[in-house]
C-alpha cells in the first residue's frame, strides 16, 4: 500500500507529535507547526490527533493513491482537486483506487495538513515519526518529499469508493485560525527574568520575513535596542520564545527551534496562539499583545475544549453514517 509522489510541492514533510523528553540532549521537538489544524485533520479521518500527516508549506504536492483512502485537508486554504473534483478543506473525503490528488498554492495561510485514514508510515526516532530537517531523521528519510518517492500507508480504508466523495458537512475553524484580520494579534508572556514586554515590542507592527522557516519566524520592523550589544550566555529556549539578535529584529521560534541560544529573550508566545501565528506568510503583519499567565491558561483550556467538542461531533457523524 503506497502513495506515489508525482511532484513534491515546495516543502512537504511527514509530521506527527513532537519529540518529548530529549531537549536536554540538544534534540529539537519537531512535529506539526500548526498543532490545531494537524489534530483536526487527523480526527476527520479517524486517527489519533498526533498521527503522522503531511505538512505542506505554501504550495503542495501531487499524489497518486494506489488504494482507496479517506483523506482530510486542514489549515491553510489550499487549492485541491482529486480526479478533477474539487476537494474543500475541513471535511473528510473518500478517494478511489488510483486517484490523483493535486494540491496547488495556499490561498490563505502558510501550512496545510493532509491526513489519511490510518496515517502515513514514517521512521520513528526517539518516540516520534516527525521529520527533523536539521538532523535528517524521522518521517521520510529525514527530509522533504521528492518526486518519485513512495509513501507507505498504515492501513487501507474500509470503504471501497468508486469515485471521489466529499462530505457535505465541515468543521468551523474560525475560532483559532482567522485569516481575515491584519495585523494579527499574538498574545505573549514576559521573557524569562523580565517584567512586562518592551513597549517598543508591543507598540510596533511587525512583518513576516521571507527568511522564515520551521525553525522560526523572522520579523521586520523598527529594530529594538534591547537586542543590540554583546551575545548573552547560552540559555534554554523553546518553541514560542521571542529572541532578539544583535540586529534588534525579533525571531519567534517555531517547532524546529534549537534547544539553546545566546540572544536576549523578549517574551514568549502563548501556546493557544501558536497555531494561528504559524499560519502567517511572508509579508503578513502581526502585533504582540501582553497577556497574563492566567489568561494564557484560560485560552489553552478553551482551545482544548473546542477540540474535544469537535472530536465528539466527528465521532457522532461517523456513527450516524455507519
Amino acid at each position: 500500500m503506497s502513495v506515489h509522489v508525482l511532484s513534491p510541492g515546495m516543502a512537504t514533510t511527514i509530521q506527527a507529535g513532537p519529540r518529548r523528553g530529549w531537549r536536554h540532549l540538544g534534540v529539537a521537538a519537531a512535529g506539526a507547526v500548526d498543532t490545531y489544524s494537524h489534530a483536526i485533520a487527523n480526527l476527520l479521518v479517524g486517527n489519533p490527533v498526533d498521527a503522522p500527516a503531511l505538512e505542506i508549506t505554501l504550495a503542495g504536492p501531487t499524489l497518486r493513491f494506489e488504494q482507496p483512502v479517506r483523506i482530510a485537508l486542514c489549515g491553510a486554504g489550499i487549492e485541491a482537486r482529486a480526479n478533477g473534483t474539487t476537494v474543500p478543506g475541513w471535511r473528510p473525503a473518500m478517494l478511489p483506487e488510483g486517484a490523483e490528488l493535486a494540491l496547488g498554492h495556499c490561498r490563505t495561510g502558510a501550512r496545510a495538513y493532509l491526513a489519511v485514514s490510518g496515517g502515513f508510515q514514517g521512521a520513528e526516532v526517539m518516540g516520534s515519526t516527525s521529520t527533523d530537517l536539521g538532523t535528517g531523521f524521522g518521517g521520510f528519510a529525514g527530509r522533504c518529499l521528492a518526486r518519485g518517492d513512495r509513501l507507505g500507508l498504515a492501513q487501507p480504508a474500509q470503504d471501497r469508493a468508486s469515485g471521489v466523495r466529499v462530505a457535505r458537512w465541515w468543521i468551523d475553524h474560525t475560532p483559532d485560525l482567522d485569516f481575515g484580520h491584519s495585523p494579527h494579534a499574538v498574545r505573549i508572556l514576559p521573557g524569562e527574568g523580565a517584567g512586562e514586554p518592551s513597549p517598543d515590542l508591543l507598540g510596533a507592527t511587525w512583518t513576516v520575513s521571507a527568511a522564515s522557516n520551521r525553525q522560526g519566524l523572522r520579523l521586520l520592523g523598527p529594530p529594538l535596542e534591547a537586542g543590540r550589544g554583546e551575545l548573552l550566555p547560552s540559555e534554554p529556549v523553546t518553541p514560542g520564545t521571542i529572541q532578539l539578535p544583535p540586529d534588534g529584529l525579533p525571531i519567534v521560534l517555531l517547532a524546529d527551534a534549537q534547544t539553546h541560544g545566546g540572544y536576549a529573550r523578549a517574551g514568549h508566545v502563548i501556546l493557544a496562539d501558536r497555531p494561528r501565528m504559524s499560519q502567517l506568510r511572508p509579508g503578513d503583519s502581526l502585533r504582540f499583545v501582553a497577556c497574563t499567565r492566567q489568561q494564557a491558561r484560560q485560552a489553552l483550556r478553551d482551545q482544548r475544549r473546542r477540540l474535544q467538542r469537535i472530536a465528539l461531533a466527528i465521532h457522532a457523524r461517523d456513527h450516524a453514517h455507519a
